[in-house]
């Protein structure tokens, strides 16, 4: 009985603290028996794959077969699995006995394993220590989101953009690494579909009053002696019918099924493009083929990347500027660790230091950041929670204090009235300006704010090196600068855009920048750098860059028959759908 009090214990902290981006509760599954043997292990074996299994954790307690526990995952499609073994730390029949033994095998047979287990000696009638706790749920989120991705879609809308290499969409990257496949439509889907009226236009005729009514808009001229292509309302309404296009191709709308309603409207219904291509992450190649002649993706970008739009409060959408696919899985893969936290699209603008923000100022910021900030901003893209600080709003709404951003995101979910004054104040301090026509002829609508100071953010970013690929990962926190600084760098560098300026933990802004892979990074609140290791060890990618300290890094035991190397053991792993 002990043994499945601490099963469901187990199951229980998990399906009370973790969440997939759209509120939806990780399922649990326990086994029909305690697993001691092959007959146990077999019908285990046939409950988990019935219920769709994609991850187990393996709870100890005392002595069992350790070889004969892998009956329990030694099926079909259980190469796939992520895997975790808790053993409880006490002196009765202890748990390490069996946790010890049971890794060992699967280090033999390749099989990498999460090891879990309490430095001091735990009473089982007490709650998880802190340490257990943060494992137990840190490997939960990251499993759920292997298994989130695998078997959905990567959604390509266009090509490459200007030669920029994150937007050549590798097929074998996709699946072999992700699990994912990869869908490519030319941008003239989406001119076709604007032509032919194949899109919700009771929808757009409310999301054209909530932008008007929530929003400021500056439809100046840059510069001002040059006349804008399109009329306010005309581009405007452009936006927000790509907008609706791009969300329909990735997730689909059966109202464009609907006879009924395609007369009504004045479209034809269609059954096949009215399906989308299940994507759970997109790209949009805009620049230049497409931005030449026609408004730019920003409004799109920036409202599908956010959690609300004319509809409400929901999960974001993840869309990558340019179609920048390496920066794009990142996004995907930070949504959902973050429990639904929108993630910042962003140029690795400028490296400023003190020395250079004095010479051009006049202004001593060494107080705020000694060592140098980035610059990070990409056109008008940016996702709108990223103009307020989300996670001081939870906590002024609660007065709960040091909550994860997983936990802030689930108040969040919980709470409208904490849904509607996030919306109040994200459109509030964001304005959409008219583009800047030297970099998009045929115009566009850019979201601009500044972000605050002192929020918790992670930056990381895919790479391709050769056909391997890696991942850097680094903490930070946003910087607040002096107001004649921050309008300095708004001034000489573009004001249309919105503004984030950053520091890495522990490194100077510098060491970041020539550090960092391309010219594009993402960013999400809160200090995840913890979870995007432990995912990339599940996927086997090796993480080239990072400063998450030496405590908060987990990762399979095999990783430590490598000699701690993560390069070596993902090599000698393989990608897991390879």
């Amino acid at each position: 009985m002990a043994t499945w009090a601490l099963a469901d214990k187990v199951a229980n902290l998990i399906a009370n603290n973790v969440f997939l981006p759209d509120g939806t509760r990780v399922q649990t599954v326990v086994a029909p028996e305690i697993v001691y043997g092959v007959r146990s292990g077999a019908l285990t074996q046939v409950k988990f794959q019935k219920a769709g299994v994609s991850s187990v954790i393996f709870v100890s307690r005392s002595w069992a077969y350790s070889d004969e526990l892998m009956s329990a995952i030694m099926g079909l499609g259980s190469s796939e699995w992520q895997f975790a073994a808790y053993g409880l730390n006490q002196t009765d029949r202890p748990g390490a006995v069996e946790l010890k033994a049971f890794c060992a095998a699967m280090d033999e047979k390749k099989r990498p394993i999460f090891c879990i287990y309490n430095e001091n000696l735990e009473d089982e009638a007490d709650d998880f220590t802190p340490y257990v706790r943060g494992r137990l749920l840190r490997f939960a989120r990251c499993a759920a989101a292997v298994a989130e991705i695998r078997g959905k879609n990567y959604l390509s809308v266009g090509g490459v953009s200007m030669g920029i290499i994150g937007s050549d969409v590798d097929r074998n990257t996709m699946l072999k690494y992700f699990g994912l496949g990869t869908k490519s439509v030319d941008m003239v889907a989406i001119r076709g579909r604007m032509d032919r009226g194949f899109y919700d236009h009771e929808e757009l005729e409310r999301a054209c009053m909530f932008m008007k009514d929530q929003f400021r808009f500056n439809w100046a001229p840059i510069p001002a002696q040059q006349a804008r292509p399109q009329v306010t309302e005309a581009l405007l309404r452009d936006c927000l019918k790509m907008t609706l296009i791009v969300r329909d191709m990735m997730i689909g709308n059966p109202l464009l099924a609907n006879p009924t309603v395609g007369r009504k409207q004045g479209f034809k219904a269609d059954v096949e493009h009215a399906q989308g291509f299940n994507a759970i992450a997109a790209g949009t190649q805009g620049q230049r083929d497409w931005t030449d002649l026609y408004p730019n993706f920003d409004l799109t970008e920036s409202i599908l990347c956010s959690s609300f739009d004319w509809n409400g409060f929901r999960a974001p959408h993840t869309v990558a500027t340019e179609n920048d696919c390496k920066n794009g899985l990142g996004m995907m893969m930070a949504t959902l660790l973050s429990g639904g936290m929108p993630q910042l699209f962003a140029d690795i603008r400028t490296n400023w230091t003190v020395a250079s923000i004095q010479k051009a100022t006049g202004v001593d910021v060494s107080a705020v950041c000694p060592k140098g900030l980035i610059d990070k901003r990409n056109s008008g893209a940016g996702a709108l929670d990223y103009s307020i600080d989300v996670l001081s709003l939870v906590r002024e709404f609660t007065g709960l204090k040091d909550l994860t951003i997983q936990q802030s995101m689930a108040v969040l979910r919980s709470n409208t009235d904490l849904q509607h004054e996030l919306v109040k104040r994200a459109t509030t301090h964001t304005e959409y300006m008219a583009a800047n026509l030297e970099y998009f002829p045929g115009d566009g609508l850019s979201s601009h704010y500044r972000t605050p100071g002192d929020i918790p953010m992670t930056a990381y970013r895919y790479n391709m090196a050769g056909d391997m690929l890696t991942c850097s990962v680094v903490e930070g926190e946003t910087v607040e600068l002096p107001i004649k600084v921050a309008d300095h760098i708004s001034r000489v560098t573009d004001g249309t855009w919105p503004e984030s300026f950053w520091k890495p933990r522990d490194m100077s802004s510098y060491d970041y920048m020539t550090q960092i892979g391309p010219n594009h990074d993402a960013n999400s609140v809160g200090l995840i750098g913890g979870d995007l290791i432990t995912v990339n060890a599940m996927l086997r990618i090796p993480v080239d860059l990072h400063n998450i300290p030496k405590a908060d890094i987990f990762r399979p035991t095999f990783w430590d028959r490598c000699g701690g190397n993560d390069f070596r053991a993902c090599e000698k792993l393989g990608p897991v759908y390879g």
